[in-house]
């Protein structure tokens, strides 16, 4: 990402929001990421210098917490969950049915649009609701491999 003026104005703001304090370095990075999705280098360089912390402070913020990302993502962040509860309930093969219909793998996790981010996620705290999965937090409950290629398709649809 290339900084421009709309970008660092747009960053200054979140910054003022947060009166330029230090403290607010987590607050900030989430506003950040909210808007554009992953924390582009260029922000936490900019970061870095309008706040006189250093890069490597707020690299490491940003990598120690599991929310932030690095890599951009999609515009629908699909979380699977692979608990207990869901994986004794066949989570694997839905994981394994968005990977095949959104041609990801292991190492490739956003699809070349943009429009999709699959992630896998130790719990989403809905067990009963098993096998489960999110689509930009909104809780689809009882996936089958089938349901879940259906729901795919009804939001590549609506991204049209």
């Amino acid at each position: 990402m290339i900084l421009n003026e709309d970008v660092k104005k747009h960053v200054d703001g979140i910054l003022e929001k947060h009166g330029k304090n230090k403290k607010e370095l987590i607050n900030i990075i989430q506003e950040i990421q909210k808007e554009y999705r992953y924390l582009p280098e260029d922000v936490l360089i900019y970061l870095s210098d309008k706040l006189d912390i250093s890069q490597s402070k707020i690299y490491g913020v940003a990598t120690f917490y599991e929310n932030f990302s690095l890599e951009p993502k999609g515009k629908n962040i699909i979380k699977v969950c692979d608990g207990t509860a869901c994986h004794v309930r066949k989570s694997i093969p839905i994981l394994n049915a968005i990977k095949k219909e959104l041609c990801l793998n292991e190492k490739k996790h956003t699809t070349d649009d943009m429009i999709f981010t699959l992630e896998t996620v130790s719990c989403l705290g809905a067990c009963g609701l098993a096998p489960v999965i999110t689509v930009n937090e909104k809780v689809y409950p009882k996936m089958t491999p089938e349901s879940v290629v259906e729901l795919i398709n009804e939001i590549r649809k609506e991204e049209m």
